[in-house]
């Protein structure tokens, strides 16, 4: 389930635009845990989101990032392109 997490978190709702989630992460840089009402702000910051989309969002981010720290998530296989120095 984990594998199509965030593609699934796109469907839900509305999707997530290359801008929206730029605005995401410069919002939770600006608005840590600590923050009043965090997912309001930040969703603010997004626009067109609501806090509890956004909150789910961070919530799939951490899911995918245990999978990819506890090696759940393979590196891709890059070609090398001959150059070697």
């Amino acid at each position: 389930m984990a594998s199509n997490s965030l593609t699934s978190s796109r469907n839900s709702n509305s999707p997530w635009t290359p801008k929206q989630n730029k605005q995401f992460e410069k919002a939770l840089a600006l608005y840590d845990k600590d923050t009043p009402d965090r997912w309001q702000k930040i969703a603010r910051a997004v626009g067109g989101k609501s806090a509890d989309e956004v909150k789910r969002h961070y919530e799939i981010l951490e899911e995918d990032i245990r999978h990819i720290e506890a090696g759940r998530v393979p590196f891709p296989n890059y070609r090398s392109n001959g150059n070697s120095g």
